[in-house]
């Protein structure tokens, strides 16, 4: 009769236990699967399919008892280190949401807020429209497929292990705040330019003509120039998109010493 040793058990539990939690927090966090919209059963399900799909192509984990406090240590890290991956991924997402928050508020469209159902927050419709064009332009470049390969890489320069992230790695996630910042201003900036020579041009026009209501003329008009110059630089925007993504991608492998 066939027997399973302790040694066994612990083994077989513990490959498969551990790379559950660091890629079902990754999904937990990470755009588009991390959404609201889709439930926590989903997520776990997704999460515990592809742990059986790329559990092969790990290394070998160490040999802890899985009821124990070192593989409680280890599960935190685990946690963690998925958390930090989705979050930095959300980060590089949320570049195009904020350029979109910037011509909104430009071009007089900062009433215009929906709520958006992914996040649970509200924000202006032309974000919003970026948001939506961004994750169909992710899914059909792939980019799940990137992530799911850039974890499983994970494995390999941070072992499961009581040891994850330095304090340097925790560092560079929050100063990615400032790339954000800067790369969603240089999205909104030709818009942006733009609108400002609208709006001098409205104040040349209500110093020549004070009896003009500029309020009442300017606002449809900016509105509409605001409009016609996103679609004029939509052309721009793929372009904008790989290079971002790509310039996310390898601070992201940069901090996970990923060549």
């Amino acid at each position: 009769m066939w027997y399973l040793t302790d040694a066994q058990i612990t083994e077989f539990v513990g490959r498969y236990l551990w790379p559950f939690f660091r890629i079902s927090a990754l999904f937990m966090t990470m755009p588009i699967v991390g959404t609201r919209l889709v439930t926590a059963r989903v997520k776990v399900v997704l999460g515990f399919s592809v742990t059986l799909l790329v559990v092969p192509l790990l290394p070998p984990m160490p040999s802890i008892p899985p009821l124990s406090i070192a593989s409680l240590l280890i599960i935190i890290q685990q946690i963690i280190i998925g958390i930090t991956l989705g979050f930095f991924l959300q980060i590089v997402f949320h570049v195009f949401v904020l350029a979109g928050q910037f011509m909104a508020m430009k071009m007089g469209l900062g009433f215009a807020s929906m709520n958006d159902p992914a996040n649970g927050v509200t924000v202006t419709v032309v974000s919003q429209y970026y948001l939506i064009l961004v994750t169909l332009l992710f899914l059909s470049v792939n980019g799940h497929l990137a992530v799911i390969q850039m974890v499983i890489e994970s494995f390999t320069t941070y072992p499961v292990s009581e040891k994850g992230f330095g304090v340097d790695v925790f560092w560079q996630v929050a100063s990615s705040a400032s790339w954000m910042f800067s790369r969603a201003l240089l999205v909104a900036m030709p818009v942006l330019t733009s609108l400002l020579v609208v709006n001098l041009a409205f104040g040349v026009m209500s110093r020549s003509a004070p009896q003009m209501n500029v309020f009442a003329v300017g606002f449809p008009i900016t509105l509409l120039f605001g409009l016609i110059l996103i679609w004029y630089s939509m052309p721009s925007f793929l372009p904008n998109y790989h290079l971002f993504v790509e310039e996310g991608f390898n601070v992201l492998y940069n901090f996970l010493d990923v060549r």
